[in-house]
Formats: structure tokens, sequence, C-alpha cells
């Protein structure tokens, strides 16, 4: 089933349409609120310390952790997932599509945050993906300190962590995992506002609406948002140097391929 051929909405006039509008709003704010008082329960968590001086790999070699804040009291990590010796094609697609949407900071950082990926694979392979994808963000390789970071959880899977510094001390905040990591997503909280949502078997949705898209994050066999870097010149070659500065690319969605509609 397509957006082409799915069933008819039920057509109302206006006041319909604004009376059930209104009646969905209240839930909607109380979901707004809901999600304030987690926020406000996230905040009240207490911290468990971690060694600042735990190693990562970044553009200059070691560097420890508290470094990695770049001189700010908070820091967010994304743990990108990794396939060593595979294709840039093979890399993790939920990770793509997640970072893609973070090249602009410069509000988290006025808030005293950095916001960093520690890449669950080696340095000299895995940044040289994050120069084929253009990505400005600050870039490490976590792959021998997982078992000191993540500790008690899953390396090899994707997760969120916050920390916090104080001094020369840092102490870890949040985490969270799988569906969690959807806070750094817009473009699923941009189709839940359609009326064909995310096009995703998992989603209720009316009888016959589509839900085809059973991998979101993958097309023509490599995530989305390579394609434009493709078409764009840009070398996905994971094996050699790193990349000179990547050329300025299209829209991600415009590849050429045909199978993104």
């Amino acid at each position: 089933m397509t957006i082409e051929n799915a069933p008819e909405p039920v057509i109302a006039d206006r006041a319909t349409f604004e009376t059930e509008l209104a009646e969905l709003r209240l839930r909607e704010k109380a979901h707004t609120k809901a999600g304030d008082a987690l926020a406000a329960a996230r905040r009240r968590l207490p911290v468990v310390e971690v060694d600042p001086a735990t190693p990562l790999i970044g553009a200059n070699g070691p560097v420890p952790l508290i470094d990695t804040f770049e001189g700010r009291q908070q820091l967010i990590t994304y743990y990108f997932m990794w396939y060593p010796g595979r294709s840039a094609a093979d890399q993790c697609e939920g990770c793509t599509w997640n970072n893609t949407q973070l090249d602009e900071l410069s509000y988290v950082h006025s808030r005293d945050i950095t916001y960093a990926v520690f890449c669950q694979g080696p340095y000299e392979e895995s940044v040289r993906y994050h120069d084929f994808m253009g990505w400005t963000m600050p870039w490490y390789s976590a792959q021998q300190s997982l078992d000191t970071l993540l500790v008690g959880r899953q390396a090899g899977m994707m997760h969120v962590v916050c920390y916090l510094r104080r001094g020369d001390r840092v102490f870890e905040t949040y985490w969270t995992s799988w569906r969690g990591v959807e806070a750094v997503d817009i473009n699923y909280r941009l189709m839940d506002l359609t009326i064909f949502g995310r096009q995703e078997p998992t989603e209720d949705s009316p009888e016959g609406w589509p839900q085809s898209q059973s991998n979101t994050f993958r097309t023509d066999g490599r995530p989305i948002a390579q394609w434009s870097r493709i078409h764009a010149g840009r070398s996905d070659d994971l094996t050699g140097g790193r990349s000179p500065a990547p050329a300025p690319v299209a829209e991600s969605d415009s590849h050429g391929c045909g199978a993104c509609g």
C-alpha cells in the first residue's frame, strides 16, 4: 500500500474538524506536560562518578574523557554502532539517520553543553565515515573503553549518555538506548504530525494505511543520507587516508534512484 492508493480519510466540514482537533489538543497538552514532568524527574536523578581519565581516541590521538567536554560543564554523547572492516554502505543506518540531523550545535553550546559522537569502532576507519558524511560534530573512538563507559550495558548498540563535569571530576547523569535515542531525531517527530505517520508496520494506523516502510533508514542498499554524498562525488572509501573537505550536497532525499518517492 502506498500513499497514492491508500483509502480516503474521513472527510468532514471545518467545524467538525476543529472540534475533533480540539479534543486531540487536550491529549497533546497532557502529553507535553507529562514530558515536562519526566524531564523534571531526570534533573533530580542521582549521578554516578566515572573516571575522567578514561581514554578515547580523537583527531590528535589519545584523549581523556574529561577533555571531550571541550571546556563546557555538560556533555551529551551518542554511542555510534560500528561494523569494523565493513563498507560505508554497510554501516549503521539508524545511527546515520540520527546524526545527519545534528549539524548546527550552537544552541546546545549556548547552554554549556557539548555534543560528541563516541564511535564504538576504530578511529581511523570510522572518522573517514564522519568525513564522507560531511558531519562537523566532534568524533572519537571509544572502542577501547566501552566496558568502562557502558558498564552493565550492551556494547554494540546505540546509546545516548549524558555527563556532568565538576572541576576535574566527571559524573554520568543519564543514559538511554533503543527508542530513547529518538530524542535526537526531528524527522520522526515531523512524520508523526502527518496523517500517514511514519508508515511503518509497528504503528497503530487505520486499516489500509500505508505501512510499507519496514526499513525507513535505508534504500537501494545504503543509508538514505549517503546517496546525496555519493552523487556529490564524495569518496566513501573507509580504507584510505582522511578525505579532503567535502563538497556541498543537495537534500539527502534527492539521490535520484527513484526509490524514495
